[in-house]
């Protein structure tokens, strides 16, 4: 007999961000109202699964995502400092034409493969990898939910999938409170789902805010 343990991947909902800003791991940076809703929609996603473990990434947005699963399982969220966002060195910067094409952020975009603006992919997934492996012991049998940012989740899903981790970030799939499902068998990966509880809530019919 085997054991199957369930980890799922959930992405924060909308951030409130009027001025654009590449927010990166900045404090300060919560859920708008829609993003509230989303996170809401997620919670309602996991009704009736059995969810044993919440672990969350300790940024404001994340944190404020897992509530209604804190609330609708009686489970308080565990802060796993690996689930965090993807260290950006150009964090801060407004996105526009003119701030890529600033000298100082060109210096920092010679190297799209590693990538040369921040934390490499390698190391986003050695650090996911862990954390996935630590909720899949605690809900051993059940399910567990990390609440975790684009970047990371949708490079712990490439390397799941055996793909290269170098990519397009305008085509990641990882929606807003979009769900990454990692099925094991023991402690084999058998299958990666995916789902957007949210996508009714998404402005334009994209879910992509920067990658963040």
């Amino acid at each position: 007999m085997t054991t199957t343990t369930v980890v799922h991947l959930l992405r924060h909902g909308e951030v409130h961000n009027p001025k654009g800003v590449l927010y990166g791991r900045l404090p300060g940076y919560h859920l708008s109202e829609n993003g509230s809703r989303m996170a809401g929609l997620a919670a309602d996603w996991f009704a009736g699964r059995d969810i044993a473990a919440l672990r969350t990434s300790p940024l404001d947005r994340a944190r404020e995502t897992s509530r209604p699963l804190s609330g609708a399982f009686g489970l308080d969220a565990e802060v796993d400092d690996r689930l965090v966002e993807a260290a950006n060195h150009l964090q801060g910067i407004v996105l526009s034409s003119r701030s890529l094409a600033n000298p100082k952020v060109m210096r920092r975009a010679y190297n799209p493969f590693r990538p040369s603006w921040g934390e490499s992919y390698s190391q986003i997934v050695e650090r996911m990898v862990e954390a996935v492996k630590t909720a899949r012991k605690e809900a051993w049998g059940r399910e567990a939910v990390c609440v975790s940012h684009q970047l990371p989740i949708w490079m712990t899903r490439r390397a799941a999938e055996r793909k290269r981790l170098w990519h397009r970030p305008d085509r990641r799939q990882c929606g807003l409170a979009s769900v990454t499902s990692l099925t094991f068998e023991d402690y084999k990966l058998v299958s990666v789902g995916y789902s957007e509880p949210a996508a009714s809530l998404y402005a334009g019919g994209s879910a992509s805010t920067s990658g963040t």
